[in-house]
């Protein structure tokens, strides 16, 4: 098994891995600790097998909004057909950040991939926190934001091209609120992360909303830099990326063509303030 890292500072590419084989675990956890995106390649499995590679990592969250796979309702279907303009995720965002324990992570299966197009990106954000003067980085140490589910998958939904196709549904169960540090502690690797974006977060506790809004866009702008990302480009395979170290969104670049992932999404534990 080789591993090879994407950027100078986020992601890695996993080859010649067998999923299948417990005596490999240690490495790709490892390699999951220590690049937050790992892309495993050449992998093809089934939905069973799929599980059972991501119940090593923990507990399967069962998505509330996606449209499960009927056979394995632990797994939520990602698609876009050909004729769908909108693909679910094009914002950049931090899976279930909503939630009061937030998911570790997700293992994103690869079933059928457009020719050209469909890439992931990724952001590192501790990549993001070490760039800040420590000023700032202690100024942000001091401060908590609010996440929310309910503007993103409740009833503004309803008009949208994923709900109206079936690809979001249940909006009556977008009641999640969070608050959390807005700089964690990596619980794999101690390092200091943001944990803010700009999906589900609404807003810093404490601050005037003027100030809120003025401090999370300096904090977008700021990580969306090139320095701190990485593409995935899909092929067949596996993608794994740890939501208290990233951001991602995905690229809606194949009008006409077809996107389908499996996606299994993996329970995390609460989030520890840096110090």
């Amino acid at each position: 098994m080789e591993i090879k890292p994407l950027t100078g500072g986020l992601g890695a590419e996993i080859i010649g891995a067998d999923l299948t084989d417990d005596s490999s675990f240690a490495d790709i956890q490892q390699a999951f600790a220590d690049h937050s995106v790992i892309v495993i390649r050449n992998q093809e499995f089934s939905p069973d097998e799929h599980l059972q590679f991501a119940r090593r990592f923990g507990e399967i969250n069962v998505n509330r909004f996606f449209t499960p796979l009927q056979s394995h309702p632990e797994i939520a279907i990602v698609f876009k057909d050909t004729d769908q303009k909108e693909a679910v995720g094009e914002g950049w965002h931090t899976d279930h950040s909503y939630d009061k324990i937030p998911a570790m992570g997700s293992i994103l299966h690869a079933i059928e991939t457009p020719n050209v197009g469909g890439d992931t990106l990724f952001v590192s954000m501790s990549l993001a926190f070490d760039a800040l003067s420590p000023t700032m980085q202690k100024f942000l140490k001091s401060l908590s934001a609010w996440h929310s589910s309910r503007h993103v998958f409740g009833a503004e939904t309803l008009s949208s091209e994923a709900a109206e196709t079936g690809r979001l549904s249940n909006q009556d169960a977008a009641t999640q609120d969070a608050c959390h540090p807005l700089v964690i502690r990596h619980p794999l690797s101690g390092k200091s992360c943001l944990f803010v974006n700009p999906v589900f977060t609404t807003h810093v506790e404490g601050l005037s909303s003027t100030e809120s809004d003025a401090l999370l866009q300096m904090l977008y702008t700021h990580i969306q830099q090139p320095e701190f990302q990485c593409r995935v480009r899909w092929q067949a395979g596996d993608d794994t990326w740890d939501n208290r170290a990233t951001w991602h969104k995905a690229i809606n670049d194949y009008h006409g063509h077809r996107r389908l992932m499996h996606r299994v999404t993996v329970e995390g534990c609460a989030v520890d303030p840096a110090h």
